[in-house]
């Protein structure tokens, strides 16, 4: 994880800081193309981890990839049928958000902003026209996204990029996860609670395009470069599918396998 104290790792309720000249993760992975040099690294410091602040883990990353449609439960519940090709979009890395922070849009930008779980893959070493196979040996690791969405501004300008790339509204975090952190890389856990009520459930194994396959398919035609994030994709339960958008106050927990817990809370619209 990285923190204002640097970067840590996490062991049960503590967190060691490490010895390392790196900034944040991003910096890291791109030096180095993995997390496997902080094994090596001397501890600084043990201290518990509610005493943090905890920071976007990579920075501000390069590349913000995303897909649209690409959980079965989803284009379940929408009636729609599985695309044969994914929906690709690039969002602005400048809406990325810390863990914990207040999300805030401008109160005349949209009516209906929405969240969205999802599994972000970050890119370790640089993929161009790869296959399926040589993805996961090119994943730096794992983390959990909250990819909100304007739903009203994706429908008045048909471009995922404006509604979704508002300051803040994409937070990463808590925990950045190597892939053999995982118990079942092809089946990792997603769900999202808003103000305690969990509102999605699902695992990668209900993806359209599995982790391996997204990834191929967009290095066919973009080389995607050590710290860009590929967010794979929403399940079922979000509030387009509930009719219950967000609103100040409320709290939004993501949880991805053995990720840290990602919270966001939706401040007051700004004038």
């Amino acid at each position: 994880m990285t923190t204002e104290r640097g970067i840590g790792r996490v062991v049960g309720d503590e967190v060691e800081l490490l010895d390392t000249p790196f900034g944040d993760l991003g910096a890291l992975i791109g030096a180095t193309g993995s997390l496997d040099v902080l094994d090596d690294c001397a501890v600084l410091e043990r201290c518990s981890l509610d005493s943090l602040q905890l920071l976007a883990p990579l920075g501000r990353p390069g590349a913000l990839w995303g897909v649209g449609l690409n959980y079965r439960s989803k284009a379940a519940h929408a009636g729609r049928e599985a695309p044969a090709e994914p929906l690709i979009y690039l969002a602005a890395p400048s809406a990325v958000l810390s863990p914990g922070g207040e999300v805030a849009v401008p109160a005349d930008a949209t009516e209906q902003l929405d969240y969205e779980a999802e599994i972000a893959v970050v890119i370790g070493r640089r993929l161009h026209r790869a296959q399926p196979a040589d993805v996961w040996d090119a994943v730096a690791g794992l983390t959990a996204a909250n990819d909100m969405t304007a739903r009203d501004v994706m429908r008045r300008t048909a471009t995922p990029v404006l509604a979704k790339s508002f300051p803040g509204c994409n937070p990463l975090g808590s925990s950045l996860c190597s892939p053999d952190e995982f118990t079942d890389p092809d089946a990792i856990q997603v769900r999202s609670w808003v103000n305690g009520e969990l509102r999605q459930d699902d695992t990668s194994a209900g993806m359209i395009f599995d982790i391996p396959d997204l990834v191929s398919r967009i290095s066919w035609f973009a080389a995607l470069e050590p710290g860009d994030v590929v967010l794979t994709g929403t399940p079922a339960g979000t509030g387009q599918d509930l009719g219950r958008f967000l609103a100040p106050g409320d709290r939004i927990q993501i949880e991805v396998g053995p990720v840290l817990p990602l919270v966001t809370t939706v401040g007051t619209p700004t004038g």
